[in-house]
């Protein structure tokens, strides 16, 4: 039997050719828009009508777009987050969803402590200053004089966790659910509630799935909580933030500063004043760049894909 599949994937597409052999033999026939981010539901409509399955990216495959699929019986997700996908109106149309779980925790990870050391060294500012022709000495901080609170301790939280002690990192740490004893122990994390956090912390790094409870989890009210010279971390979702009021707490002083590989719409538009702030340092989604990761990705995404296409 042959199906046709939607490639929408924008981390795959350019490594689609190598792998159009395996479509080929199993007698699939790619259907590959070109994509710069993602697609939204008006975008995916005029295709489902004859979708069997898809390998997709972060795009809105909404209770709308899933109705108007009558083919479809397979979503594999490039990656882990699965929030842009309605995972009810699946279950119901009997829609098989796929993702790669810890898929990009290193990389992740790495990205997290790269901010920080960012943020405590202040090479980006010294940088700056020095190619503006300006030798100024700019102070800074060792990490071993920090804590670090991790909002989050799933598989990519528990990865930033691991790297906390070679730098002699106090740790917190926040989540709904308990933490296996080892895991405390291997890391010496503290684990707390999330106002003990937020107060305590001189970084936050939001690690959590976005999901109904951590929707806008950061917001007025908890950015209010936080220390004045505290710097928020956002490696997860752009949604867990509300973004406006991080806005007013970093053009108000309430906090120190931001680091942000995600936003509530990308990409982030032009006139956001995140973009014109010099205790800000911003990213395009990229956190989870690291080769080894993608093609580990790329091998689970089409091997989800195939199984549930013949299953």
């Amino acid at each position: 039997m042959s199906y046709k599949v939607l490639i929408s994937a924008p981390y795959l597409q350019p490594h689609l050719d190598r792998f159009r052999p395996i479509f080929a033999a199993n007698d699939i026939e790619l259907f590959v828009p070109p994509v710069e981010e993602r697609f939204e539901e008006e975008d995916l409509l005029p295709w489902m009508g004859d979708i069997d399955g898809v390998i997709c990216g972060d795009d809105r495959f909404t209770e709308r777009v899933l109705e108007a699929s009558p083919r479809l019986k397979v979503i594999s997700k490039w990656g882990t987050g699965i929030d842009s996908i309605d995972k009810a109106a699946c279950q119901r149309l009997g829609i098989a969803l796929c993702n790669t779980p810890n898929a990009f925790s290193e990389p992740v990870a790495d990205t997290v402590f790269g901010y920080m050391l960012a943020f405590v060294r202040r090479q980006p500012w010294m940088d700056r200053a020095m190619k503006g022709g300006t030798w100024q000495k700019i102070n800074g901080r060792s990490l071993r004089e920090c804590t670090l609170g991790i909002i989050g301790v799933g598989d990519v939280g528990k990865a930033v966790a691991r790297r906390a002690p070679a730098f002699g990192l106090r740790l917190l740490g926040h989540d709904l659910v308990d933490m296996p004893a080892e895991f405390v122990a291997e890391t010496g994390i503290e684990m707390v509630s999330r106002e003990e956090l937020l107060h305590q912390a001189d970084f936050v790094s939001v690690n959590c799935d976005l999901n109904p409870t951590s929707y806008h989890l950061i917001n007025d009210a908890t950015l209010a909580l936080m220390k004045p010279e505290a710097v928020l971390i956002n490696t997860a979702r752009g949604p867990v933030v509300e973004e406006a009021a991080l806005i007013r707490a970093l053009q108000s002083g309430q906090i120190g500063g931001a680091a942000l590989d995600v936003f509530e719409f990308e990409p982030l538009p032009a006139d956001s004043p995140l973009r014109q702030m010099d205790n800000v340092l911003l990213a395009p989604h990229n956190a989870n760049s690291s080769p080894l990761a993608w093609e580990r990705v790329h091998e689970n995404s089409i091997n989800n894909l195939l199984r549930e296409l013949y299953r």
